[in-house]
């Protein structure tokens, strides 16, 4: 697609599928990762996105149809939340287990994707940030698949947690520590630690 006179490639755009589709180590199989640097690899292998917000969505944005898999998703689900999931819980999906490595922090190529220049801002806003998973077991899935707690991460630190330590939103010594215990990927704790350096 273009942005600013220039091509950007981008695997965003994404709609649901029939069938069995297999989990790998650091993909969904048929979903394309344009960006190794911000999405995809072995924490960040699978993408979920409730499909709870998507009522939020429609009314935040006035959109008509808002179709499963508009956020880039590999996985719109039913029943599992930011707030009811926690950094390092293992869950399984189909056959595969999957494990939680932290929360989305959204990219440029979301408001390319519909085609608005606040959408970034609204998405962090939100607090509606979905769940990036690595794969303990490769399987496969497919739509209407169950979707069971394998284990619990004894931090028992939410992904909603997480964006809420970030943002400055949610601050206890408590949190915090259990936050940097827990098997928290990307740069989510370097940037909670500096922020509790700032607030020192």
């Amino acid at each position: 697609m273009l942005a600013n006179g220039r091509t950007v490639r981008t695997g965003i755009f994404k709609a649901p599928v029939d069938g069995l589709v297999a989990i790998h180590r650091t993909r969904v199989e048929g979903d394309e990762v344009v960006d190794l640097r911000v999405h995809g690899g072995p924490y960040k292998a699978v993408y979920l996105y409730p499909s709870e917000h998507y009522h939020f969505w429609h009314n935040e944005l006035g959109l008509d149809q808002l179709p499963f898999g508009a956020f880039g998703e590999n996985l719109t689900t039913e029943g599992l939340t930011e707030e009811d999931v926690h950094i390092g819980d293992e869950f399984k999906v189909g056959s595969a287990v999957l494990k939680v490595t932290q929360p989305r922090m959204p990219c440029f190529k979301l408001a390319l994707r519909f085609e608005r220049s606040d959408m970034v801002k609204k998405f962090w806003q939100s607090g509606r940030s979905g769940i990036y998973f690595s794969v303990v077991r490769e399987g496969e899935v497919e739509r209407g698949s169950s979707i069971e707690l394998f284990q619990s991460d004894p931090e028992q630190v939410s992904v909603a947690e997480v964006v809420g330590l970030h943002k400055g939103t949610e601050w206890s010594s408590d949190l915090l520590q259990r936050a940097l215990r827990a098997p928290l990927f990307g740069s989510w704790k370097q940037d909670i630690r500096s922020r509790l350096v700032e607030a020192e």
